[in-house]
């Protein structure tokens, strides 16, 4: 089944896994009009396929995860305030897409992950990054404006100090930085990358998808300014794992010694 209209855009299902890949490797994996919409509805249709349970996001080839906007088509694209808001709408519907998908996310990251590249990451629930990788956001070099939402986004993760270190100097930081920083969850030598986050794709694929998505809910409610949470959705999610089939077979398994089968119902 095709899901990508673009070739630029790559879809696998592989078991509980679905991955995600940014196909652009001759441009460093720079995300074009296209691929944004592209990763929308293959987002949306991990979204409705029960037997997929995590999603992992990569880049092609070994020199970037992403790195950026494709720049080629900025004259095209965003040379304009109207032809500027339509290309902000495509990529920030695919941000939110992502970021609001109920099954939990991964971004792999391999070489550079830079501009658009960092905030596809930061839409991702987890960042586990190769120990060469490189992290920047170089809107300062461009002048480029980044509209609170985005800012936002990297300041919930990393902090104020740390959002405004990475827009003021616009540089690049190693993983080891940005592991310090808290912008990604773990740094693994790069030939172990592919394998480690299968493994944990493979951990989380196992465990209560009821569960999981619960948690996902309720860390976006709780992160949340107070007056906008939905603290009776965060009730409901917890009341529906402890109904469900899944809660029996836990408990089952527990007192068995065996690993529980979850069925995510």
């Amino acid at each position: 089944m095709t899901i990508s209209t673009t070739e630029n855009m790559l879809a696998q299902k592989d078991g509980p896994i679905g991955w995600i890949t940014f196909n652009n490797p001759a441009r460093r994996n720079a995300v074009s009009m296209a691929m944004w919409e592209a990763l929308g509805e293959i987002v949306r249709d991990y979204a409705s396929d029960g037997t997929i349970r995590v999603i992992v996001l990569k880049g092609a080839g070994d020199q970037a995860f992403v790195s950026g906007a494709d720049i080629s088509e900025f004259e095209e694209k965003r040379s304009s305030p109207e032809t500027t808001r339509i290309y902000n709408h495509a990529s920030g519907r695919a941000n939110d897409e992502l970021m609001h998908l109920g099954k939990p996310t991964i971004a792999m990251i391999r070489g550079y992950c830079i501009g658009g590249g960092v905030s596809v990451a930061l839409s991702c629930d987890m960042r586990i990054a190769a120990e060469g990788a490189k992290f920047g956001v170089p809107a300062a070099k461009l002048g480029l404006g980044y509209e609170a939402k985005g800012v936002r986004k990297l300041m919930d993760v990393v902090g104020p100090s740390f959002a405004k270190e990475i827009f003021f100097t616009a540089r690049q930081f190693t993983a080891a930085e940005a592991l310090a920083m808290g912008l990604i969850n773990r740094a693994v030598p790069d030939e172990q990358l592919e394998a480690y986050v299968r493994d944990y794709a493979g951990t989380i694929a196992a465990n209560a998808p009821l569960t999981v998505a619960s948690i996902k809910t309720i860390v976006g409610e709780l992160a949340k300014d107070e007056l906008v949470r939905d603290m009776a959705l965060c009730q409901q999610v917890v009341d529906r794992c402890f109904a469900s089939e899944d809660y029996v077979e836990g408990r089952t398994a527990f007192m068995a010694k065996r690993k529980p089968v979850f069925k995510g119902r």
